[in-house]
């Protein structure tokens, strides 16, 4: 065994014999893990509660304030409860900023003045909530979730795309799969590929695996993408305009990672 990880569980096992609880939080910490599937050996399990009661208690005490109107929304535990924010990022953030972009930039319409509001889940082009999982693929999710809105605006048909495909087929255009890529690597994939397949087809799995692309069930293909300027101006006119927008945002502050809904202050919603 590594002599680094021999150290490691020792001190993890240290640790954990040091660790004291609030044992009023047993019980949600039993129903936690059954919900979540969780199973710890023997050293993790003490880390893992220790990290589970630090959110929870943040989460009590950030809603507390909200509720004496210092925030504008609530928080809840949920799947990540037992991760620190750091592990989060390292493995959920799968978007790569540092790569180069691909795409054209977009041109904004100049006499164009976008609405105040648009929403194209009534419109029909967009799928119900997915989930990623355990991988850092990000990216495919937001590929797929603006190439259904387009599909949608030029068949009428909102068919769910297989991020599965983009994790493991589009390595040649530069995406690593679960270890983070690019939206605009993911759409060249698309557009070398000729086609992308269904989520039916082709069924999310949350790890990368062998290319099983299918030309049979491809449901979807582009013609090229353009790259918005980092402009909120230029951003809403591109999504009242053209649709559904792929973008990427950083979620790894913890006020994200537990984010449950916006609140209502003085009849007005209000989020952040």
């Amino acid at each position: 065994m590594n002599p680094t990880l021999i150290l490691a569980a020792f001190c993890l096992g240290i640790a954990s014999a040091t660790l004291t609880f609030d044992h009023s939080l047993e019980a949600q910490w039993t129903k936690w893990k059954a919900m979540h599937n969780r199973l710890y050996g023997m050293n993790e399990e003490g880390w893992r509660r220790a990290v589970w009661e630090k959110n929870m208690k943040m989460i009590e005490l950030h809603n507390q304030e909200y509720r004496e109107g210092k925030h504008s929304f609530t928080m809840a535990m949920n799947a990540f409860g037992d991760m620190t924010s750091e592990e989060f990022r390292q493995v959920m953030n799968g978007f790569q900023n540092r790569k180069p972009r691909k795409g054209k930039v977009f041109q904004e319409p100049l006499f164009y003045e976008a609405p105040r509001s648009v929403d194209w889940r009534e419109k029909g082009y967009v799928t119900p909530v997915k989930n990623q999982g355990q991988c850092g693929s990000c990216w495919a999710f937001s590929a797929t979730g603006a190439l259904e809105g387009q599909m949608f605006r030029k068949t009428g048909r909102l068919i769910s795309l297989s991020e599965q495909n983009l994790v493991d087929c589009s390595g040649p255009q530069g995406n690593e799969g679960c270890n983070g890529g690019l939206m605009d690597y993911a759409f060249q994939y698309v557009q070398d590929n000729g086609g992308l397949d269904s989520e039916e087809s082709y069924p999310y799995e949350a790890t990368e695996e062998s290319c099983k692309y299918n030309p049979k069930y491809s449901v979807a293909n582009d013609t090229g993408f353009v790259d918005i300027p980092k402009q909120e101006k230029a951003l809403m006119k591109a999504v009242a305009t053209v649709g559904p927008i792929s973008v990427a945002i950083d979620a790894g502050h913890e006020s994200f990672l537990f984010y449950k809904e916006a609140g209502v202050k003085n009849g007005a919603w209000v989020a952040t």
